[in-house]
């Protein structure tokens, strides 16, 4: 049996690419072949990178990038001349540039489709690409969702639920750095940590976050980890309200260092106000360190049934900052309530969301597909 993960780009950036690289890298550390296709996301020709003896990472040269999409002619080529190569193709969606490889490769394998959220912000692209879409839709094998609320709740998958599966994203534990958490503690003497982490962009509700940090007493402060283009106004906004002290945009952090945050806060909030984010890779490293989460209510999307409501934490409106700020407070309001919180979000990361269980999971149904 041999895999190709197909879609987005290398090096990792986002959530998406990251699913497709622990897959890759996981599954041929355990003796499965599975290489990944992608376009480049940092210039430079077409490279083969060899991972192991059981992985290659196919890198391919991208043209230019638009509407979001990484526009990579040599994509359709490589795939093309290799996809006979492999017994499954597993490929990652939204990515239109993946899609129109595979539609042009002739491949006639089995297909794995990994539908990790609809086309939303991208409405013109959605409608061009929706032909094409609909296509992958019917010539997928077997759909794989990574929460069942988003199956349940997408329209474009309607009409594919009865081949549709849920296989929720796992990753490792974050690990603990010591030293680093006891700096980051010592920053903020006697205070209740409320860590956040995404890019500064509309959809991830930092306004919210901030906003909410007004219905706060003195003994939180809530700290933003991300870049994105509300920096300014998040700036202007926190200086505005006064809340200098209680409120720190932390731009990017490192990944050496991010461990540190998850280990070193009280709380970890997921802000979001859009079905945009569908999954929210964040709340599960929180959760892998013993963290209550706060999240959103977001109707559609994966995020509240991640952060199972009253167990690994609580579910706030989306954009209603006092909402937010009370269920902050609600998850700290004293040692034991803390106690089960956190207790139940690591019970709850091991029972659904490591690593080894997304492999598992994903080689089930390889091996399922390949016996049909």
């Amino acid at each position: 049996m041999k895999i190709l993960q197909l879609g987005k780009f290398y090096p990792v950036k986002g959530g998406v690419e990251k699913v497709m690289y622990d897959l890759m890298k996981g599954l041929s550390e355990m003796g499965v072949d599975c290489d990944m296709m992608c376009a480049s996301a940092d210039g430079g020709g077409t490279r083969i990178i060899r991972l192991n003896s059981h992985a290659e990472l196919i890198c391919c040269r991208t043209v230019c990038k638009l509407a979001s999409t990484t526009i990579s002619t040599s994509l359709l080529s490589v795939l093309k001349s290799r996809c006979g190569e492999y017994d499954i193709i597993h490929v990652h969606h939204p990515d239109p540039m993946a899609c129109l490889a595979l539609y042009c490769s002739g491949y006639r394998g089995k297909v794995v489709l990994h539908w990790h959220s609809d086309i939303l912000r991208q409405r013109i692209l959605g409608r061009l690409y929706h032909p094409l879409q609909s296509w992958l839709i019917d010539r997928a094998d077997v759909i794989i969702g990574t929460s069942p609320v988003y199956i349940e709740n997408s329209e474009d998958l309607a009409r594919a639920r009865a081949k549709s599966c849920c296989v929720p994203i796992g990753v490792l534990p974050v690990p603990y750095p010591a030293g680093m958490v006891s700096d980051i503690r010592a920053a903020f003497p006697g205070k209740k940590i409320v860590f956040s982490l995404g890019r500064l962009v509309e959809y991830k509700g930092h306004k919210t976050l901030i906003k909410a940090a007004e219905y706060l007493d003195d003994s939180y402060v809530v700290v933003i980890g991300g870049e994105g283009p509300l920096r300014d106004s998040l700036e202007d906004q926190i200086s505005m309200a006064r809340l200098g002290d209680k409120v720190r945009l932390l731009g990017f952090i490192e990944d050496d260092e991010l461990p540190a945050f998850f280990h070193a806060c009280d709380v970890f909030c997921l802000s979001s106000i859009q079905k945009t984010e569908a999954f929210g890779i964040a709340q599960i490293e929180a959760m892998s360190c013993g963290k209550p989460v706060v999240a959103t209510n977001i109707p559609g999307s994966g995020t509240s049934w991640v952060n199972a409501h009253g167990v690994s934490g609580l579910n706030a409106e989306p954009g209603d900052a006092r909402s937010l700020a009370e269920a902050i407070r609600s998850v700290t309001q004293d040692e034991d309530t803390y106690k089960k919180y956190s207790e139940n979000a690591l019970e709850r990361y091991k029972a659904l969301f490591t690593q080894e269980k997304m492999l598992k999971d994903c080689l089930s149904v390889y091996e399922k597909l390949c016996h049909c």
